[in-house]
């Protein structure tokens, strides 16, 4: 089986997540996609988060009924800083026989370099950039030449933006499925 691996903060999740996701899915002929909350970015250490089991249940809530999309609480669990190669070494033990496409953003990929064990995340995954805007620039280094990178369609919609909106007492119709503005309500989220 080809599986995406699509790791983030999801706070929230909204329907860019959701349509990109769609679109590598079917782009790359996987059979699923597995949506990883972290517990703590590496490379957001200062970010305070809505608490995790909160981003999780909203991921569980916009997937529900949608069978190649899955959730994992793998990183939550650990209860520390998720590092992508500890979790793709994980994962892999799950999934021996089967390959491992880790999606990533744009600028993600520029600072590769700098991540824990690069050169083991290659081993054990191909690694699928998401461009986040129109232009891009290029990284100077050798992670830039062995990723794919993905012209999925360009969503403006960010979760500091939905928080913002709800903060401010503005809808976010349209920026999140149904079920997660609601679980977002019923749980007094971002306000």
């Amino acid at each position: 089986m080809k599986i995406g691996l699509f790791g983030g903060s999801f706070d929230p999740i909204h329907n860019g997540h959701l349509i990109t996701a769609m679109y590598l899915l079917e782009t790359y002929e996987l059979n699923k996609i597995i949506f990883i909350p972290c517990y703590i970015s590496p490379h957001k250490l200062d970010k305070k988060y809505a608490p995790e089991e909160y981003r999780l249940n909203m991921i569980l809530a916009a997937i529900k009924g949608i069978d190649f999309f899955e959730a994992s609480d793998i990183e939550i669990k650990k209860k520390e800083i998720s590092y992508t190669i500890d979790t793709l070494q994980e994962l892999k033990k799950i999934y021996l026989n089967d390959d491992l496409y880790l999606i990533i953003g744009y600028d993600n990929l520029l600072v590769f370099d700098k991540w824990k064990d690069p050169d083991e995340i290659f081993k054990l995954a191909k690694v699928i950039a998401l461009r986040r805007i129109s232009s891009f620039q290029e990284a100077n280094h050798e992670y830039f030449k062995k990723a794919i990178i993905a012209n999925a369609p360009i969503i403006q919609i960010s979760s500091s933006e939905i928080r913002e909106r709800i903060k401010n007492g503005k809808t976010i119709k349209f920026l999140v499925p149904d079920s997660v503005a609601d679980y977002i309500k019923a749980n007094k989220l971002y306000l």
